[in-house]
């Protein structure tokens, strides 16, 4: 059994949670076992998800593998590319500074804020009638 080097990654967006696995190979993007073009039909997700690679250098030198749950497409990609960097970062500390710059370490701290009793949403309010 030959030993190949691999990092892991964990990234988190609105209530996706993602895992992801970087291994050397030629570019390869799975995600649930389906090729990344198959499972993210916008192609604005998928550029998203390149963006830790580009902004080091390395895309087309490492195959990515990621399992993602829970939350919308949207918050799924961006969990898969905290995921990337995390990952990168394990590989290669180096990078840091550079994903740091870019922005793409930082888990984004936004998510759905919760419905209140009285309300009609977590800040519309039922309509108001004064007869």
């Amino acid at each position: 059994m030959e030993t190949t080097v691999r990092a892991y990654g964990t990234g988190r967006r609105k209530n996706s949670v993602a895992r992801v696995w970087l291994r050397p190979g030629e570019g390869k993007i799975q995600v649930n076992d389906r090729p990344v073009d198959e499972f993210f039909p916008r192609p604005i997700l998928t550029m998203l998800l390149a963006q830790p690679l580009k902004v080091v250098g390395v895309e087309g030198k490492f195959d990515v593998l990621a399992t993602v749950s829970g939350g919308g497409t949207s918050g799924q990609a961006g969990a898969i590319r905290l995921g990337i960097a995390r990952a990168l970062v394990r590989l290669d500390e180096a990078m840091r500074s550079a994903l740091k710059k870019a922005g793409l370490l930082t888990r984004d701290p936004r998510v759905k804020e919760r419905k209140k009793y009285g309300q009609k949403g977590a800040r519309a309010r039922f309509q108001f009638s004064k007869r």
